[in-house]
């Protein structure tokens, strides 16, 4: 059965949480080398988080999705080769969204339903065409610039000093070498659970 087309929306910057839930979610994978790694952090906390995967990655590693899943992690749309969705035709947002999500959901059994604009650089076509496909689009609001990698010191003191109750917290485990993500990782979120923290992957 296709997705049902949602209602247009502006992406979800953090949750509706008065308490200390927050999400973790990870972007550019699935990467062969560092996503396994991470799997195996998540699991040591019994955290569960969402994965927003580029669709020509994933097509590489189909075992590594359906593994993303099995572990109870959610599984997101984050297009297919990851473009500035603002200096493209609308038919091509269209099929960077489709492709990856009739992708996901045929490798994994379960439509994505999360819609996450490479850069967070959203465009009225994009916001328009994931509704259309039955996704809402997520944000963050705590973002360490992991990507640039300017340290796992850094990484780790920026999410503990920017984090709250409802944060959607911004890592990578693809796009290049993530070793200090994971030592980030490996770091913040031991004193993350000590302070109460609880995480979420929004279905």
């Amino acid at each position: 059965m296709p997705p049902q087309p949602r209602k247009v929306s502006n992406p979800l910057f953090s949750l509706a949480s008065d308490d200390r839930l927050v999400a973790l979610t990870l972007d550019d994978g699935p990467d062969p080398v560092h996503t396994p790694i991470v799997l195996s952090v998540l699991e040591q906390y019994r955290l569960r988080a969402t994965f927003f995967l580029i669709g020509e990655n994933a097509e590489r590693q189909p075992a590594l999705v359906r593994e993303i899943a099995a572990h109870g992690h959610h599984i997101a749309n984050h297009t297919w080769s990851h473009p500035d969705l603002r200096g493209i035709t609308d038919a091509k947002v269209r099929d960077e969204l489709l492709r990856t999500s009739d992708l996901l959901g045929t490798t994994t059994g379960r439509t994505p339903t999360w819609f996450r604009a490479p850069g967070g650089d959203w465009s009225d076509a994009s916001l328009r065409i994931c509704a259309e496909l039955g996704m809402r689009p997520m944000g963050w609001s705590v973002d360490p610039q992991d990507w640039a990698r300017p340290g796992t010191s850094l990484i780790t003191q920026r999410v503990l000093q920017t984090i709250g109750p409802g944060s959607i917290v911004l890592n990578h485990d693809g796009g290049g070498d993530r070793s200090q993500t994971i030592a980030a990782l490996r770091t913040y979120l031991p004193v993350l659970l000590d302070e109460g923290y609880r995480f979420t992957a929004p279905q």
